[in-house]
């Protein structure tokens, strides 16, 4: 009588046990798993990428070579991305991840309404051009008025866009800079002064260029404003 008590006390035991932390567990690991992905996450599915592209193309033009560097380069487009990834982030906490922690919704509903709001931005930048080649790689039929376009091509198709958007964003920035150089070159060769790199000259000249025109708030503005 009494080990039939003990073994069903046992056995309570466990349930109680597994019912009481299977879901602090799930999400446990789910929490870490998310973690592991982190830095892929933040390069493939938000602004970080164009943001990164730019400011590089930028000191490139710049010629600073290592300045800024690259350490305050990475905080600054991390920065910039948490400004503009803010109202899809409110999104994903307030119809996914709360609901989630709370109980409330269960995991294949939470990945699901986070990927509603990921999903709209990431449409809201892509090309329609871009979002056509990966269905035709894909081999997918086109989706019709209304249907819901998979991650798995929605991802793609927004990097390729956002290298293209980045790069010629970087153009812009890159040709009146160029045209400092071929200026202060033709100046040097005109003057007789072949034997200093122009370099040393032009430098200075677009610092101090870049810096009347208050030109970090303009790239800073013009980034933020390019993902409206």
């Amino acid at each position: 009588m009494i080990p039939a008590l003990a073994a069903a006390g046992a056995e309570s035991a466990v349930t109680l046990s597994l019912q009481g932390g299977g879901s602090a567990a799930v999400k446990l690991f789910l929490l870490l798993t998310a973690l592991s992905f982190a830095s892929a996450l933040v390069v493939s599915v938000t602004s970080f990428t164009r943001i990164i592209i730019v400011l590089s193309f930028l000191r490139q033009a710049l010629g600073t070579q290592q300045l800024p560097p690259s350490q305050v380069m990475v905080g600054l487009a991390l920065v910039l991305s948490g400004f503009v990834m803010a109202p899809t982030g409110t999104k994903v906490w307030d119809e996914s991840l709360s609901p989630y922690l709370e109980d409330k919704i269960t995991t294949p509903q939470a990945i699901e309404r986070a990927s509603g709001p990921v999903r709209t931005f990431l449409l809201r930048q892509t090309r329609e051009q871009d979002l056509a080649l990966f269905y035709e790689i894909s081999g997918r039929p086109r989706p019709t008025r209304g249907e819901e376009i998979p991650l798995t091509v929605a991802a793609p198709a927004f990097m390729v866009s956002e290298l293209t958007t980045a790069f010629r964003m970087g153009l812009y920035l890159y040709i009146p800079l160029l045209l400092v150089d071929v200026m202060v070159a033709g100046i040097l060769m005109s003057l007789g002064m072949m034997m200093v790199p122009p370099p040393l000259i032009s430098l200075p000249v677009k610092v101090g260029v870049f810096v009347m025109a208050d030109g970090w708030r303009l790239v800073v503005a013009s980034l933020v404003r390019s993902f409206s």
